[in-house]
């Protein structure tokens, strides 16, 4: 790959004692059993196959009294010491095992708010453990704001807890047998070559978001599960709410109060998020979600004193709208910019590495990953940036996708706009988690905040469509008058990441398609109904992805429900560039 030297240097020398009193990193893999009939040292290797999740230390760990029970971790260390290894385990409450992957945001502010005093970590989520022990499962769940997966082992009383949170943004799958054994793991890939003493495979799973499942855990270490609820819905004002830093906002729908409050809570979200000893960058397309984030991230940076300025990276061709939007965006903001240049030829050489990460067939998540893994390759290779930020679940909370132009009704447009949510986990979410976590870095996505989501989508549905032939109207003009980021930018048209690192003339899509004809006959395409009875692909890019997923994950299709495609619309390909009303920037 070709790497373009940094437009700009700053001489930085890193150091990590950046803010006080602050949450180490917690990009990580999990993994556990309950009741397993193999031999533990043959079981544990799989645990390896997310090493990538934490790279620099990983813990196995037998539960006492359960001898086929264990957790394994990997973890990404922060600095020498390897503070805040997992399982959590703390004296005041022996019986409870935690290993989580996620950042609690709200951690110092529940400790003072509910006086947990005994603490014993200096981490995050050991808040976990006392809101557990205080108020039960359900309550611990609602009370969390932040992302997160965790495993929680009460053996007191002999029960099992998962729980993800509402978006999905940290990711977990499990694996259970009809006769009550329990696999858990950050990725598929950790369960799929798990031995288990039934007939029959069992089916791998995600867990889905924003739910909690509890198991009863038998004297044999085999489980039962005896709940399953949800307890955060993307539309629901979070109940963390009332104890956050911003506290109630100006009621009503008049414009200019809703503008102040979308700013006052983006603002919130991205500051919360700020928490971190390693270094902070941001991924940075040049359009409208990356560059608010990007602008706001340096603004807060600057008021926080941090010691180091803030790196954005963007990928693309020399030539395409989003490397030259992005290098306006950091001239003007002020960050250290990195731009990787990419070819059509290294992206092909990615694909199958991508779709083993992603753990998805969907055609538009692999051709909008591969260039989110190859800048992230670079951030990890060439950079000292850990924590990433990242502009993701904008276009679904905002309605920015060019589609949404055609919605009959406004109604229809918030009900599509909620689907997206719901669905993230399969999608975007799972993209920009995969992609990042592949190279061991840890991502932030401040546009899916709980208190911003809940109060976006509580807006009048008419003040949500598109206006004036402009998608996400109400985010742009939330932020007009600011000079937070140029106009330009402010009212740049969508493009899907995947289309603009490319010029107009010649789209990735394209190239990939034009590839794909040497790589798949046209009778493979026409017997795919038989050879992939479900979700056949239709196309022989889609063929190929296909062929790749099920060399990788041999029958395990269902991952997938359905395919990303535009709605109301005679959509053949997901690409907004091959829809009739798409129009490219004059400046294109």
């Amino acid at each position: 790959m070709q790497c373009l030297r940094p437009l700009r240097h700053s001489g930085y020398s890193p150091s990590y004692s950046f803010l006080s009193d602050l949450q180490r990193s917690r990009m990580c893999g999990i993994w556990a059993l309950f009741g397993s009939d193999e031999c533990m040292s043959i079981q544990c290797t799989n645990a390896m196959k997310i090493a990538h999740r934490g790279p620099d230390a990983f813990r196995f760990e037998n539960v006492n009294g359960f001898t086929n029970c264990c957790f394994g971790f990997h973890r990404l260390a922060i600095i020498d010491q390897l503070y805040g290894m997992q399982p959590i385990r703390i004296k005041k409450f022996p019986y409870l095992w935690l290993v989580y992957n996620g950042e609690i945001y709200n951690h110092h502010t529940l400790k003072k708010q509910f006086e947990f005093t005994d603490y014993q970590t200096k981490v995050d989520g050991e808040i976990l453990l006392h809101l557990y022990e205080r108020f039960g499962i359900q309550k611990m769940a609602t009370l969390l704001d932040g992302v997160f997966a965790f495993i929680l082992l009460d053996t007191a009383n002999r029960k099992v807890f998962l729980g993800r949170d509402t978006y999905g943004v940290r990711p977990m799958f499990k694996l259970l047998t009809d006769n009550g054994f329990l696999a858990v793991s950050s990725e598929a890939k950790g369960l799929t070559d798990i031995t288990h003493s039934m007939s029959s495979p069992p089916k791998i799973t995600p867990f889905l978001p924003g739910h909690f499942e509890v198991f009863d855990l038998k004297p044999t270490g085999k489980v039962e599960s005896i709940q399953m609820d949800r307890f955060h819905y993307c539309t629901q004002e979070p109940s963390h709410a009332v104890y956050d830093t911003v506290e109630m906002l100006p009621s009503g729908f008049v414009p200019e109060t809703v503008k102040s409050n979308i700013r006052l809570l983006f603002e919130n979200a991205v500051r919360k998020r700020l928490m971190a000893h390693r270094r902070i960058g941001c991924l940075l397309s040049g359009g409208l979600d990356s560059s608010l984030v990007a602008a706001m991230l340096v603004k807060l940076a600057k008021e926080e004193k941090l010691k180091y300025p803030i790196q954005t990276f963007a990928i693309g061709a020399e030539d395409s709208p989003d490397i030259l939007a992005a290098r306006m965006v950091a001239s003007y903001i002020g960050s250290e910019h990195h731009e990787v240049n990419f070819t059509p030829e290294e992206g092909f050489k990615a694909v199958e590495e991508v779709i083993f990460h992603l753990e998805t067939y969907d055609i538009t998540t692999i051709r909008a990953s591969v260039g989110m893994y190859l800048v992230s390759k670079y951030i990890r290779e060439k950079t000292d940036s850990v924590v990433i930020f990242s502009g993701e679940g904008s276009d679904e909370l905002t309605q920015g996708y060019i589609y949404f132009h055609k919605a009959p009704t406004p109604k229809a447009a918030a009900e599509e706009s909620v689907r997206l949510m719901k669905e993230l986990y399969l999608f975007d979410v799972l993209r920009a988690d995969r992609t990042t976590a592949a190279h061991g870095l840890e991502l932030r996505v401040p546009f899916l905040d709980h208190r911003f989501t809940a109060y976006y989508l509580s807006l009048p549905e008419e003040m949500r469509q598109p206006k004036d032939g402009v998608e996400k109207h109400l985010l742009r003009d939330s932020f007009k008058g600011l000079n937070l980021i140029p106009d330009e930018i402010l009212w740049r048209r969508k493009e899907a990441f995947s289309d603009g690192m490319t010029s107009v003339k010649k789209s990735w899509y394209n190239s990939l398609q034009d590839q794909m004809e040497s790589e798949v006959n046209d009778y493979d395409l026409e017997k795919a109904p038989k050879t992939f009875p479900f979700l056949p692909p239709r196309t022989k890019e889609a063929y190929f992805y296909r062929q790749v997923f099920e060399k990788l994950y041999p029958g395990q299709a269902k991952w997938l429900s359905h395919y990303w495609m535009p709605r109301w619309i005679n959509a053949t390909d997901p690409s907004a560039r091959t829809l009739s009303i798409y129009k490219p920037d004059k400046d294109q």
